[in-house]
């Protein structure tokens, strides 16, 4: 969600973004510690994770055509697609800019360059809205799982509760990127 409000700062504009958002984090004194065992070592663990449950899991969407059945493969599909979002937008981020120093200094920029190609645009319009329904419905399933949401009023409640959350995420990510498009 933090990657979420600080990209949707770009409606600022790039002086505000490159300087407020970029130039702040990359400030901070332990970057790489953080970037790896806060954000990328727990992305991996539940990336394999979850592809354990992939191929694992069962479902029979067949026997049981229910909603929630078919959030289950949904949850499941859009973590492959949310990978593979991950390994572009890190390539074309922090990994071009091993090559290309110069992408630290105008990151609006870049990203502003990046999203004007259609394909790369719509690469992360679904990227995001994977992302957030991939969330949305995690946390659905884990409130089921641990026993939080028990009662079946409960369980549709939050069901539309995190759904909703989706969707303020979604929203805020667009907007993000419509940021970067001005």
């Amino acid at each position: 969600m933090f990657h979420l409000w600080e990209n949707s700062q770009s409606r600022f504009g790039s002086e505000h973004y490159n300087i407020k958002v970029v130039g702040w984090l990359q400030e901070l004194n332990y970057l790489p510690f953080l970037e790896i065992f806060v954000i990328a070592l727990p992305i991996l663990f539940h990336a394999g994770y979850g592809l354990h449950i992939l191929t694992s899991g069962k479902s029979e969407l067949r026997r049981f055509p229910f909603l929630h059945n078919g959030f289950y493969w949904l949850q499941r599909l859009s973590g492959i697609g949310i990978l593979l979002f991950l390994l572009a937008h890190v390539g074309m981020t922090r990994i071009w800019v091993m090559w290309e120093p110069s992408i630290k200094q105008d990151l609006f920029g870049h990203m502003h360059m990046l999203l004007n190609d259609p394909w790369i645009l719509s690469l992360y319009v679904i990227g995001l809205l994977l992302s957030v329904i991939h969330l949305g419905n995690g946390l659905w399933t884990m409130a089921i799982s641990w026993g939080v949401t028990v009662t079946p009023r409960s369980q549709q409640l939050s069901f539309y509760a995190f759904m909703g959350l989706s969707l303020l995420l979604a929203a805020m990510g667009l907007h993000g990127l419509w940021g970067f498009l001005q």
